[in-house]
């Protein structure tokens, strides 16, 4: 099966065992304790069901979601109708596509850890085309040893190896998590640097 397959289905079948149906704990708080960052053109991949693009919007961000399952961008779409901030949602393979135009913030919530390791280079040769010189990239990656995923797991070490060489870290932390994953994530605050 697909990927596309693999995440259609379960959308279709509703099983979305990761949707929490509200945003990320760590991004909840990450736009708490820094209100006066610009308005920006954010991005977010694997977006889901979009709580993540809905707590970027009703921080006053022109944010867009991206998802490689029609269902779950047409089921991302309905939850935001009764939704009074805007934003928007397409249906789009983040790792192959060019953006439109740059964007000065990508924010993830474990969408590395749901792709197959073989395709992390995809991910980060992404991130550099849809990034702006002078973005950021915003992630919460799962730090648990499963090879069976998804979820895949990833070390703190494997994560720094693969982004330094293209982003600059500007901080790591542990961010406050849903309950059945405290501890086992960690937040990246990157920027891409102007060259």
């Amino acid at each position: 099966m697909s990927g596309l397959e693999h995440w259609e289905t379960c959308y279709q079948q509703k099983e979305t065992p990761w949707d929490k149906g509200a945003p990320s704990p760590g991004l909840v708080d990450f736009l708490m304790e820094h209100p006066d960052l610009e308005h920006a053109v954010v991005c977010v991949p694997g977006c889901g069901l979009g709580s993540d693009v809905l707590a970027w919007a009703s921080a006053g961000h022109q944010a867009t979601g991206i998802d490689i399952a029609p269902t779950g961008v047409a089921m991302a779409k309905e939850r935001a109708s009764a939704h009074p901030h805007a934003c928007n949602f397409r249906i789009g393979n983040f790792l192959t596509d060019h953006p439109p135009a740059p964007v000065d913030w990508v924010f993830e919530h474990t969408f590395y850890c749901a792709l197959q390791p073989e395709l992390r280079q995809h991910y980060l040769e992404a991130m550099c085309r849809w990034i702006r010189p002078g973005g950021y990239l915003l992630a919460v990656h799962y730090l648990i040893p499963d090879e069976d995923g998804p979820p895949f797991g990833t070390t703190r070490e494997e994560v720094l190896e693969r982004f330094s060489p293209q982003f600059e870290l500007l901080q790591d932390w542990i961010p406050r998590s849903y309950p059945n994953r405290t501890g086992l994530e960690r937040m990246f605050w990157w920027r891409k640097p102007i060259k």
